[in-house]
């Protein structure tokens, strides 16, 4: 006979995950632990280890070659955002496959089926990871495509390894403007307490209003698979706490002043409905209405750094590979096929 505890822990458990489907619009949510260990990727994962800070880390990352029958065009790596892991590049590496390149998409150490310590968090940090893991596979010349977070962390991997780098595409990049001149600072207790806050429906809620403007569709759906996914799971606590470390990077480390110093060919896919500023809940009611607007930072962006092409999106938001993803990747595409000058850009 059950006892009345187990029946009560069984309960509970039935009714939170009966109301993480009802909150999702019946996508069902599975529990994640912090190294997604049942979460597919669509091709294989690799581990890479790493030392860093004290800690014994690894670095997961998926290698796919070109297509058979292709000749090879280069290597193309690709850099996640904050919200995601490499597994949503999916339908881009199978683009790219296809065109002939060799694709490298990694989880960053805090991310995806990587290695989550709880410790500082930077951008320089992320970059040189990123480049030990291109030295090991032996890779000497990329050309980089960032999304949100990984935008910023491409123009930080570019200014750090020129050399390494053929070309360089930023899709909706974060850090377009630096939000800690208007926005409060969070402490770091106090972020973690909002993110432990966090659960499927609130996260659905924040990704379709920041990303979609309302408008969910089914195909967003496997968006929300792991950061509610790690709300469920038994490392929720830890989650949310590398969460609002990473956040705190993000938010420090501003790469916007150095888009003058790129030197490589540049190519902007901007949404211009994306209005993304990190902390912008903390700002004033008329700051808040002057952040994010992408619809004016491609543009003052693309001024910024040397030489660069601007791809402007209208009426797509902070997710152009998902909600308008023939016309991103034709855009992608061509920019990485030009001819690459002898010279770079100065």
């Amino acid at each position: 006979m059950t006892s009345p505890t187990r029946y009560s822990a069984i309960t509970i458990c039935f009714l939170a995950l009966l109301y993480s489907s009802w909150a999702t619009a019946e996508h069902p949510i599975s529990p994640q632990d912090k190294l997604l260990s049942n979460y597919d990727y669509p091709y294989p994962v690799n581990n890479f280890p790493l030392e860093l800070q004290g800690y014994s880390l690894t670095m997961a990352f998926m290698d796919i070659p070109p297509a058979k029958g292709n000749k090879p065009k280069g290597t193309v790596l690709l850099l996640h955002g904050k919200n995601f892991s490499s597994a949503y590049w999916k339908d881009t590496i199978a683009s790219l496959s296809q065109l002939g390149y060799r694709v490298i998409a990694p989880d960053q150490i805090g991310f995806g089926k990587s290695s989550k310590p709880l410790m500082q968090y930077n951008l320089h940090s992320l970059s040189n990871n990123t480049k030990r893991l291109l030295d090991a596979l032996k890779v000497k010349k990329v050309s980089v495509v960032g999304h949100s977070m990984g935008g910023m962390l491409a123009t930080r991997f570019t200014l750090m390894y020129p050399a390494s780098v053929e070309k360089l595409a930023l899709v909706n990049p974060i850090g377009l403007e630096d939000w800690k001149r208007w926005v409060p600072y969070e402490p770091l207790p106090e972020a973690i307490a909002r993110e432990s806050r966090q659960t499927p429906k609130s996260i659905k809620r924040y990704m379709s209003n920041a990303y979609f403007s309302g408008q969910w569709r089914k195909p967003y759906d496997p968006l929300l698979d792991i950061q509610a996914g790690w709300t469920l799971g038994p490392d929720a606590k830890h989650m949310a706490t590398v969460d609002a470390l990473t956040s705190e990077m993000v938010f420090t480390q501003p790469v916007l002043y150095e888009f003058a110093d790129l030197k490589v060919p540049t190519l902007l896919i901007i949404g211009t409905r994306d209005r993304t500023a990190v902390g912008r809940a903390r700002a004033t009611p008329t700051t808040q209405d002057k952040l994010g607007r992408y619809d004016q930072l491609g543009k003052k962006t693309a001024s910024s750094i040397p030489n660069a092409e601007l791809v402007e999106m209208n009426g797509v938001g902070h997710l152009p590979q998902f909600e308008a993803f023939p016309s991103y990747f034709g855009a992608l595409s061509q920019f990485l096929k030009a001819p690459t000058p002898k010279t770079a850009p100065q």
